[in-house]
């Protein structure tokens, strides 16, 4: 009776690479500049992390569908603006208070998931390519906010602002509600990604939408889905969002989509799809906005090279994708 030799271990890069990253930069950024590690530098961290990371994880579904969305910057900027003339204009008959806060963000909310069905709609039901879809959708939303500003600033009344800011101010135990947001999407994407047949799905039609088709799976109602639940998330970033300055304008989530896809990319979610991880997209948001925050407490870079500094982490990221599977 022959014995097989057991197979060799092998740790994958898509795997434990970004963790080691995240790693590294803790340590750089606790060398670099003795605040690094403070509470408050930390909180501020995790605090700028929610808005992209909320967004990253519904962007983490469409792209394992082997979907792109394009257009989450503008189309966050376009709801926060609406949700801002909502609230103002409803001020006079509701007064400063809950009902009117309630209205924003049942405002966002409805806006963020129509945006998402059009988008959907269009790419699912009408078959054009998601890449064009979004492309032009970005260009619409960006050019709708600056028009609704007339070029300017939207800004929210003074009063209603103030009573607004503690939710992204406010918290629960020093923890700041977008934290607490954001972590409880993070969990429940999660447990959708792993354990639910909708994860399965999405990565059935990323790995190959014909052989999903054959196996019973309603592709176009799936990958639909995948769009009006990032919409919906875009619309609970701004919600976060909103109460932070108090304003929205054209330059209003600016590379958001950038960060968004990069931060899936770097977590090992698999760009032409079939395979997606949501708590890699969690540490890839994490190591972006560490960097942003790195370049801005050292001068060791120019923080306007932060952009270009993304750039080369996605194409990195992509390289250690085709040279090692997923897993994990």
């Amino acid at each position: 009776m022959t014995v097989k030799a057991a197979a060799p271990f092998r740790v994958s890069m898509s795997v434990i690479g970004p963790v080691l990253a995240l790693g590294v930069l803790v340590v750089l950024g606790a060398l670099m500049n003795p605040n690094f590690l403070s509470p408050d530098n930390i909180s501020n961290v995790l605090s700028r992390s929610a808005f992209i990371g909320i967004i990253a994880v519904g962007m983490t579904f469409v792209i394992t569908a082997g979907g792109l969305d394009l257009s989450v910057g503008s189309m966050a900027a376009f709801v926060a603006g609406l949700m801002i003339l909502v609230m103002n204009a409803a001020l006079p008959s509701l007064g400063i208070g809950v009902p009117i806060i309630l209205l924003g963000m049942a405002t966002a909310l409805v806006a963020g998931l129509v945006a998402g069905w059009l988008n959907g709609f269009l790419i699912t039901v009408l078959g054009i390519e998601a890449f064009i879809v979004t492309l032009g959708s970005m260009g619409i939303y960006r050019s709708l906010v600056t028009w609704l500003a007339d070029g300017g600033t939207l800004s929210l009344d003074f009063g209603l602002r103030s009573f607004y800011q503690p939710v992204f101010y406010g918290g629960i135990l020093g923890i700041s509600w977008p934290i607490i947001v954001f972590a409880v999407v993070v969990i429940l994407g999660e447990i959708a990604m792993r354990s639910s047949v909708f994860g399965r799905h999405c990565a059935a039609i990323g790995s190959n939408d014909q052989v999903a088709r054959y196996s019973s799976v309603r592709v176009g109602r799936v990958r639909m889905a995948t769009y009006v639940l990032l919409g919906l998330l875009v619309g609970v970033a701004t919600i976060m969002y909103v109460p932070r300055l108090g304003s929205a304008s054209s330059s209003t989530g600016v590379l958001w989509e950038l960060e968004a896809i990069a931060a899936v990319i770097i977590g090992g979610t698999l760009l032409k799809g079939g395979f997606g991880r949501v708590w890699g997209t969690v540490i890839g948001v994490l190591i972006l906005t560490l960097i942003g925050n790195i370049l801005n407490l050292t001068d060791f870079v120019s923080p306007y090279l932060n952009g270009a500094i993304q750039g080369l982490i996605i194409v990195l990221a992509v390289v250690l994708q085709r040279e090692s599977k997923p897993g994990g």
